[in-house]
């Protein structure tokens, strides 16, 4: 039997080693997409303020550093000892706690492949076992048998012939210690046809397409197959927010990206995503994002081009 203080050990001395085969793979602050298609890195040198971001289904695994999720009222923090789990296209506000250039927050993510995950399910006889009733993510306590695994995939990457056979091996590796980890049960309703999990996901997947369209609950329940009632209360438990909340959610962060990218004016650009009152939007974007949207996007562009020259 394995001491509690040798698995410790071990659960250190792995996570310095893929704290520094990520380092290695990235140099630099910002997204870094490995060699292996699903599997992304992040690397950040110092705290960061709150900022708006979707998160994908997927693991996400911090290797060095911390960092704090708010979704709704709800605050996660992940960090080296744990691991979060999304199950669902999420829109939220986050930001880095802890990091510094000598120790930069590092993490990886690997995107969730929903094919492989229903034929998981079926190849270890788990469909239809647990009921998932909860958010859409969570963080669990980080154990040595998903950190191994996950280590052993980073190190195959510098190893295209090896990474080609042995990457999808241990890709389903991983996926089936969280089916059969903390976070099991909400993977598995989300992989079962007709499960109210797979609904809400195809209502959030309709909102992303849809997002500048005006939406009534009811259509959207009928798209569905679910009952408008059914829809608020089962979509609010798992994103924590309602359907209209949710659009809004994607409504502001699109249009941030649109100030950011493409500098149109105010007016075309609430209208793009489907405001129809200037006014309306820019009050709801202050809200969101603590600035008027012109003033936001110009200190956001002073922000990103101070970051480029720091890193040059």
């Amino acid at each position: 039997m394995i001491s509690f203080d040798n698995e410790s050990a071990r659960l250190a001395r792995d996570r310095e080693e893929l704290a520094s085969l990520i380092e290695q793979s990235t140099g630099s602050d910002g997204r870094h997409q490995s060699t292996y298609e699903r599997l992304v890195f992040f690397r950040t040198s110092a705290p960061e303020p709150r900022t708006a971001f979707t998160y994908e289904p997927g693991l996400i695994l911090v290797a060095q550093g911390a960092k704090q999720l708010m979704l709704g009222d709800d605050t996660y923090r992940y960090d080296e000892t744990n691991y979060l789990i999304t199950s669902f296209n999420l829109p939220a506000f986050c930001h880095v706690t802890q990091a510094s250039p000598s120790k930069p927050y590092l993490c990886a993510r690997l995107d969730f492949d929903m094919n492989r995950l229903g034929e998981m399910l079926t190849a270890a006889a788990l469909a239809g076992s647990g009921e998932g009733s909860g958010r859409g993510l969570s963080v669990s306590p980080l154990d040595h048998g998903l950190l191994d695994a996950v280590l052993r995939l980073v190190r195959l990457l510098d190893k295209p012939g090896d990474l080609a056979v042995l990457g999808p091996l241990i890709e389903r590796e991983i996926m089936y210690r969280l089916l059969t980890g903390p976070q099991g049960p909400m993977l598995r309703q989300l992989a079962i046809a007709g499960s109210r999990s797979q609904q809400i996901a195809r209502a959030i997947e309709w909102l992303k397409v849809n997002y500048a369209a005006s939406l009534r609950i009811e259509e959207l329940a009928a798209e569905v197959a679910m009952s408008a009632s059914s829809l608020h209360h089962h979509f609010r438990a798992i994103t924590a927010m309602s359907p209209l909340q949710y659009q809004k959610q994607l409504r502001l962060q699109e249009a941030r990206r649109l100030l950011l990218t493409e500098r149109g004016d105010v007016a075309s650009i609430a209208h793009r995503v489907g405001y129809e009152s200037p006014s309306q939007f820019s009050r709801e974007y202050s809200r969101q994002f603590g600035a008027p949207p012109l003033r936001d996007a110009t200190e956001l562009r002073r922000s990103m081009d101070a970051d480029q020259t720091l890193s040059a």
